[in-house]
Formats: C-alpha cells, structure tokens, sequence
C-alpha cells in the first residue's frame, strides 16, 4: 500500500534534483527521505530515479508517477486548506519563494506580523535571487523586476525606483558625475545577475546605456549597498535596499539628469491551481505593510 509520506518525499526530490535537498525542505534527515523514496519505488516495483554521484534524474516510470503524485499531493493539499476555511481559519502550509535582500529587510518583518495574526499557517519562507519557478512546489513567489507573462497569476504588491547612490567619500576624492555619459568614467558595482546591461537611463524619451570603466560583480543587493557605504564605487540600487543608508547620510543619490528603469514587486501564483483564502490574505497584508507609496520611499 503507497504511503502519502512517500510519495511526498519522491516529490520533493524529484523537484529540488537531490535527496539532501528535497529533505531539507521537508525537514527531514537524508537518510529517513532515502528511506521513504526506496519503499515507495519497492512498492510500485519499479526504479523511479537514476542516482550517481553527481546527479539525480527521473526514469520513464519516475516522470509518469511524478505527474501524478504532485497533484494528488496538491489535491490533498487544497482539500486540508478548504475544510480550515470553511471554519473561517487560515491554516497549513504555506510555501513561498523571495529574494534575498527584500526579503530580509522588509518581506521578513512583514510576514512575521501576519503570522502572528494567523499563527495555524505553517510557513516555509526560501530566499533566493534567482527567478525560481512557481511549478517547484511553491505556492507563490514574490520577486522584484518587471511583470511576467507566462501564464501566472500576478498581483502587483509595490511599485519600485532604483536610485544611483555613491558614499560621500567616493564623490569627494572621484568627483560626482552629471549625465550618463559621465558614469562611464567611474566605478560601479554590478548587480551581476544583470550584468552591465542593466545601467539603462530614460531621457528625453530614449533609453541611454552607461558603461562604467571599472567594474565590482555582486549577487546581493545588501553587499551592494555595503560596498558603496565603503567607497568602492557607485551602485545602481532599490530604494528598499538603501533607504537608511540614505538616511543616515552613509550614501547620497547620484542625480545625472535620467531615470533609471522601474520595477515593481509583485507576488505571483500557479495558474492552474486554487488560490487559496491564506493566500489572498497574505497578499492584502503585504500591500497594506508596504503602503502606496512604499514606505521605503519616503525618507528616499
């Protein structure tokens, strides 16, 4: 007989691509998720996945029992969540990917508050920069940059302005540049999962590119803002990253006369599922934290 706890784990693995990971998730050890996934594949009869050293991939059967098994897991899922909201409560779990630097400096305080309000929701919050994909066993991800369109349903949560910000310091000793055109002249640090592409600057109607002399590569916007606080350059940057810094004068706004490209926060969900009250919830809480216009951006 097929245990609902094996199948889990076959799915959890399938979707992060290593036992380790996949038990990470479920917060289980390695060895009770290898386990599970070999009683699972004695009792179907069958080899579900490849393992090498290096590597994890599905078989023919895997794939088959993959499709499956997720949505009757996503079935019972959304049966648990709908019984909880018939008796008007907001509970289970609750799975959701974000980016790193806004996650910890606003989407984190923002959640907890709704935790409390909410505290039978079983939270597994990931944070990471790269654009995950929603079908990986998340119930929604919130991320920064323009909205997609591939078929999610997306719920805009905060408008976003990026700012050029230097330390004082670096002005002084490299000077302050007025126009794009100056920037090329200097240094920057490079949101690399961007790369140098993403210096563009609306003005008079037209998209100017700058392409700074010098270069420091970051993943993370906070290292970012911490790297121009230490003079290392000038950084293209979220108000919601730099807004104390602004504050407390660490950092001043580069003004060359053009705007940098917008972007805006948004949370999105899988189409072909139920979205659920907890959810919904989650999504209005959010936007009233964040306000309209975003806190962050009133002190910028």
């Amino acid at each position: 007989m097929l245990k609902l706890e094996s199948a889990l784990a076959f799915v959890a693995i399938a979707e992060a691509g290593s036992i380790t990971e996949g038990a990470r998730r479920l917060q289980i050890s390695k060895s009770v998720a290898s386990e599970r996934l070999a009683e699972l594949e004695h009792s179907l009869g069958t080899t579900l996945m490849h393992r090498t050293t290096r590597r994890l991939t599905l078989t023919e059967d895997g794939i088959a029992f993959y499709e499956r098994a997720r949505k009757i897991l996503r079935d019972v899922s959304d049966a648990a969540t709908e019984i909880s909201e018939r008796r008007g409560e907001l509970a289970g779990p609750l799975r959701i990917s974000a980016p790193v630097s806004f996650g910890i400096r606003h989407l984190g305080p923002a959640i907890c508050s709704f935790l409390k309000q909410n505290p039978r929701i079983e939270l597994s919050l990931e944070l990471d920069d790269r654009f995950v994909n929603v079908a990986d066993g998340y119930d929604a991800i919130v991320r920064h940059g323009p909205l997609p369109d591939n078929g999610l349903i997306v719920k805009r949560l905060a408008p976003s302005r990026r700012m050029l910000v230097a330390s004082p310091a670096y002005l002084k000793k490299h000077g302050t540049p007025t126009n794009v055109t100056d920037l090329d002249g200097h240094s920057g640090i490079i949101y690399s999962l961007r790369g140098a592409s993403d210096w563009r600057f609306r003005q008079s109607g037209r998209w100017k590119a700058a392409h700074p002399a010098r270069v420091m590569r970051v993943n993370n916007g906070i290292v970012m803002r911490d790297a121009a606080i230490e003079g290392f350059g000038i950084a293209l940057l979220a108000t919601f990253v730099v807004d104390d810094a602004l504050a407390s004068r660490k950092l001043r706004v580069v003004d060359v006369g053009a705007e940098a490209e917008h972007a805006t926060i948004f949370i999105a969900f899988p189409k072909d599922r139920h979205v659920s009250a907890k959810l919904l919830a989650l999504t209005e809480h959010l936007r009233a934290a964040f306000g309209n216009p975003p806190y962050w951006d009133q002190g910028a």
